[in-house]
């Protein structure tokens, strides 16, 4: 069963996820946040996962710990729900687009953490939501879950769009890379043995 549940308390935040990778898409979120509420809501739905988030944060500063600290959260728990990584796929990417937007996201499970983050956002907020928390979320990622990320956005003029894009092509790309690979079930996805 690949199903993992972590918490994180801080003098800053409070979260607990709790997630399964072969999951249906079901979300129970509730970050204190309410735009990363509809984000996180996209990956579990694109990727398939059944995801739970429940975050108490200093909000009242603003919204940077809370999102920081939840993609933390969320690298480290589906790092322990992958394990070792045999018989996943390993690669995953996708092309979202969304109206006059389209992004692409490339992940790699390598063990390494690496971020490529090329979004120019067209605004700064997205109602109440600053756009530059969402590098923040992916950095936080990627770092605990020992991924190499690429995303890109290759055209779009609501920022709206660009994040949502951003994040169902992440679900989508996650989707692919943790799928087991049927040719080869049991063996972990490296010429080296190990990820």
């Amino acid at each position: 069963m690949r199903q993992a549940d972590v918490s994180r308390n801080t003098s800053e935040t409070k979260i607990q996820i709790t997630l399964n990778l072969d999951g249906t898409g079901k979300a129970d979120l509730n970050s204190g946040v309410p735009f990363l509420d509809h984000m996180l809501d996209q990956i579990a739905r694109h990727g398939m996962i059944d995801l739970k988030v429940h975050a108490q944060g200093d909000t009242h500063i603003d919204d940077h710990h809370t999102v920081e600290d939840v993609g933390i959260t969320l690298g480290q728990v589906i790092a322990k729900a992958v394990g070792d990584k045999a018989g996943i796929t390993r690669y995953g990417h996708s092309y979202v687009p969304l109206d006059e937007t389209l992004s692409r996201v490339v992940i790699d499970f390598s063990g390494r953490p690496g971020l490529e983050f090329n979004v120019p956002f067209t605004r700064a907020r997205v109602g109440d939501f600053d756009v530059d928390l969402s590098i923040e979320f992916f950095r936080g990622f990627v770092n605990h879950a020992g991924v190499t990320l690429h995303i890109d956005n290759i055209r779009g003029v609501n920022a709206h769009h660009q994040i949502e894009t951003v994040f169902k092509a992440f679900g989508r790309a996650l989707r692919m890379a943790l799928s087991i690979d049927q040719r080869s079930p049991h063996a972990v996805p490296s010429t080296k043995g190990s990820l």
